[in-house]
């Protein structure tokens, strides 16, 4: 089962408690965002800048086009199917950055290690960004990538 499939917490309400929570863990700026169906939250946590990027559910998913039954919703079904998932994925969001923060603020991890992956780059990447393709490339090379060099610069 989906964690908080059957939420009704509104998607405003899951912002504000990330936006909450970031403050109370020592965050000095916050920022949310969407450009079609993908969402993000930037934050700045002890010198680092993270960004996570959430694509929201595909509106043409069969899944929110029918019932549970098999059944083809109607349009305002499918709307309704449609919100609940997304309602769903801010509250998935708000528990993992709530668990993460934890881990750091416990001294189970730190920022970079729970963060690794939507840490902002100089060049406005994020780590994930820029390590995908290397990693993709390594499998399919057998190679490790170069090291992280900043780009125009000499090593």
């Amino acid at each position: 089962m989906t964690y908080a499939a059957k939420t009704d917490v509104p998607v405003e309400r899951s912002r504000a408690e990330i936006e909450r929570m970031l403050i109370r863990y020592g965050a000095t700026a916050f920022q949310y965002g969407w450009e079609g169906d993908l969402s993000a939250i930037s934050f700045k946590l002890q010198d680092r800048y993270v960004r996570i990027l959430m694509p929201m559910p595909d509106r043409n998913d069969p899944a929110l086009r029918k019932s549970e039954q098999g059944r083809q919703r109607t349009a305002a079904a499918q709307q309704s199917a449609y919100d609940q998932a997304v309602r769903q994925r801010w509250r998935a969001l708000a528990l993992i950055i709530k668990a993460k923060l934890e881990a750091v603020a416990s001294g189970i991890s730190t920022i970079e290690r729970e963060f690794i992956a939507d840490i902002v780059m100089p060049n406005n990447q994020t780590v994930g960004q820029w390590l995908a393709p290397q990693i993709e490339t390594a499998y399919q090379s057998g190679r490790m990538p170069p090291l992280l060099l900043n780009e125009g610069n000499e090593p």
